[in-house]
């Protein structure tokens, strides 16, 4: 035997994936490959075409890359003493991303066209292998996972950030005005308390007091509407000589016209100018106070949606699930992309709609996948719908948009991993595929129809009573 053989199989022996055959197999292996070397950055294997054989690491790292939002990223990495490539009884065709050396490596390649001898001859190195092969479809599928929960993750921090930067402004917004509305309203007050007035007076300037601060009844005014308030209000502060620099906060008030002109009747100038500035600078404050108020809550919400969405708390077992809560803090996480896009999205459950058992967090993903494809699908102006109901012992979640529809051609591929029509770098083509595995593991189905203008996907889980 040839020199350069025996140091093949000795290493090949010493290989910690395959020491553990026969040295006859290990002969056997020897004799139907080759060595290949690459250099950093040489491709082992690109992305949609096939893998040309089983390849055995005898130096280096290897690593696949895939498409990601910013471009390709590391997926899976292999080094010396691992084996990639196709192995026997696997379905592999073609990789999900381009295969690439991380630094010099050095593989033995045994060509496709040898595996189905080699699974006649080498029974001892296809056991092997066929363990190999189920231990990395598991690194597969958590690696997808962990992923495509990054991605996941990535979206909702930059749709989060663009929601939570609203309330925040307007606090900051509001805060910084309380300290000279404040300061308005002090002197004022101190304005208003120089001038007697009777007890009659008093009660006409308690009333207009009350209508500066009474809560908004009407609906919100159009930008228009409010101005021609404005205009008015200014226009009755001029006809009474007054100061017309009120104008403006008077007209976001519920205060009316008839009581402005019991006052006018009641208190004469220059006491009138003090009583309206007191009650506008009282209004101001009540106003800016109620921003910061609702800027809060809004906060708070949004808190509260994301926390539910992730679901930090969940124990590590199933159990039962609120999907009115869970869908509800879905859609609130992605109003911010519905926005950007002009979509509508309505959120429709039955009345009492029953729990199911199963794991929030993961149920959330499935939201969120689904719900945010529907969104990337529905045209600008769109909608979206999410409605949740009870069928017999399960409970049904349908999500519908009012897009092109999935063309013919590719509905039997959709649930493929890393099958994706979104341009490159856009989508992983995981989303279904991960969907549909964590449907399945909280004893679930999902399907889907879909025509030009309406695509529906519909999630049915059993009931927790159930």
């Amino acid at each position: 035997m040839p020199v350069i053989a025996r140091d093949l199989i000795e290493r090949l022996a010493e290989h910690r994936t395959l020491s553990a055959a026969s040295r006859t197999e290990l002969e056997w292996l020897a004799a139907h490959g080759s060595l290949r070397n690459l250099n950093t950055g040489d491709a082992l294997s690109r992305k949609g075409l096939p893998v040309e054989g089983l390849f055995i690491i005898l130096a280096g790292r290897l690593a696949v890359f895939v498409d990601r939002a910013d471009g390709p990223s590391k997926f899976i990495e292999w080094r010396e003493g691992d084996v990639t490539g196709v192995l026997p009884y696997s379905r592999m065709v073609a990789p999900p991303g381009d295969v690439r050396a991380l630094e010099a490596v050095e593989v033995f390649a045994i060509p496709r066209e040898h595996l189905r001898s080699m699974t006649r001859e080498c029974h001892e190195i296809t056991t092997i292998l066929v363990h190999w092969m189920l231990d990395r479809a598991r690194l597969f599928t958590s690696s997808e996972l962990q992923n495509e929960k990054m991605i996941s993750l990535g979206k909702l921090s930059a749709g989060l950030a663009h929601e939570l930067n609203n309330p925040a402004s307007a606090i900051e917004r509001c805060a910084a005005m309380l300290g000279n509305r404040l300061k308005d309203s002090e002197e004022a007050a101190r304005d208003l308390a120089a001038e007697t007035l009777n007890d009659e007076q008093i009660a006409t300037v308690e009333a207009v007091r009350r209508a500066c601060m009474a809560k908004k009844l009407h609906e919100v005014r159009s930008t228009l509407e409010q101005s021609d308030r404005e205009e008015a209000m200014e226009a009755w502060l001029a006809g009474h000589g007054l100061d017309t620099t009120n104008a403006q906060i008077l007209a976001d008030t519920e205060v009316t016209f008839e009581v402005l002109e019991l006052l006018a009747v009641g208190v004469e100038r220059p006491a009138l100018n003090a009583v309206l500035r007191w009650a506008a600078a009282g209004c101001a404050v009540r106003n800016l106070t109620s921003k910061i108020q609702e800027s809060a809550i809004r906060v708070s919400n949004l808190v509260n949606a994301v926390k539910g969405f992730t679901h930090m708390d969940q124990a590590n077992v199933a159990e039962p699930v609120d999907l009115g809560s869970c869908l509800a803090n879905t859609v609130t996480v992605l109003q911010s992309k519905a926005r950007e896009k002009l979509v509508d999205v309505t959120l429709e459950l039955e009345a009492e709609v029953p729990k199911v058992r199963g794991f929030a967090a993961e149920l959330n993903q499935v939201w969120g996948n689904l719900i945010d494809n529907a969104l990337d699908a529905a045209d600008n102006g769109g909608r979206v719908q999410v409605l949740a109901n009870r069928d017999n012992q399960s409970v049904v979640v349908r999500i519908l948009d009012d897009g092109a529809g999935i063309p013919h051609e590719i509905r039997d591929r959709i649930f493929d991993p890393f099958f994706t029509t979104k341009p490159m770098g856009q989508g992983t083509g995981l989303g279904l595929d991960i969907a549909r595995r964590l449907v399945r593991h909280n004893e679930g189905a999902i399907a889907f129809e879909s025509q030009p203008g309406r695509t529906e996907f519909r999630v049915t889980l059993p009931m927790a009573e159930a």
